[in-house]
């Protein structure tokens, strides 16, 4: 009798091979590891994006001069931090402040909330806290009877009275309420302040200008397209400029 061949002999390659539809467990791995190392990346920008926001809050907060009201000590393009916990805060549908470690004083530039328009923040310089006397006299300032040195000002339109804005240049006595802060503009020609709508109220204070981190002036001549030009843009000297 002749051998016969058993022709479905050899290899089960069924058995050896993965059912359809399921991955091998080497690409099941690679998947995991990407799925791990972008849940990483979320978490860490989550964590991030909180602690920025935390410090925003309750720690230092950036601003931007629009305006020239504080010439010359602050420009147009002026980039400042405001230090926020120094006057501690406000808590809503409450009076007065909590964690406070200091109060405004006379001289500290005090960024706030505009009392006429709560969709605005202001910065101005504290002339006169709770208990003072205050009043002008053709420009000069008085404080409690006496005339303060104010090396800081700028005045427009000439140190002269100008009888046709008597509300600006001069001002009868008035005393700071309980709680509240009489404020104006380095440049006092050119200040909307206290003078004109009266005291800041403690509890819409947001801080006091600490220091500028960066400083622009978009005044140059300068076209778009001539960016070798653009680091002239930069008020290097400004940057770092402590506020006083």
């Amino acid at each position: 009798m002749g051998r016969r061949e058993d022709r479905g002999a050899g290899p089960d390659r069924t058995s050896s091979s993965s059912p359809r539809g399921e991955r091998s467990p080497g690409v099941a791995g690679e998947e995991t590891r990407r799925k791990g190392k972008l849940r990483e990346y979320l978490e860490a920008f989550a964590v991030a994006l909180l602690i920025a926001l935390l410090v925003r809050t309750f720690v230092i907060q950036a601003f931007k001069i629009p305006s020239g009201s504080m010439e010359n000590t602050l420009l147009v393009g002026d980039h400042i931090f405001v230090n926020k916990f120094l006057y501690g805060y406000h808590l809503p549908y409450t009076k007065g402040r909590v964690l406070a470690f200091y109060k405004p004083e006379h001289g500290d530039i005090i960024v706030f909330v505009f009392p006429e328009d709560p969709n605005k923040d202001f910065i101005k310089r504290v002339v006169a806290i709770p208990g003072d006397t205050v009043e002008i006299r053709d420009k000069v300032v008085i404080r409690n009877g006496e005339p303060i040195r104010e090396d800081y000002t700028r005045f427009a339109d000439g140190k002269r009275s100008d009888g046709l804005v008597r509300s600006r240049d001069n001002m009868p006595p008035v005393t700071v309420p309980a709680g509240k802060y009489f404020v104006m503009g380095d440049n006092r020609d050119r200040s909307y302040d206290s003078r004109f709508w009266g005291f800041v109220d403690e509890d819409a204070v947001i801080g006091k200008a600490m220091f500028i981190y960066f400083s622009l002036d978009w005044g140059i001549d300068l076209h778009w397209y001539q960016f070798w030009r653009y680091p002239e843009l930069v008020r290097w000297g400004r940057i770092g400029d402590m506020l006083r």
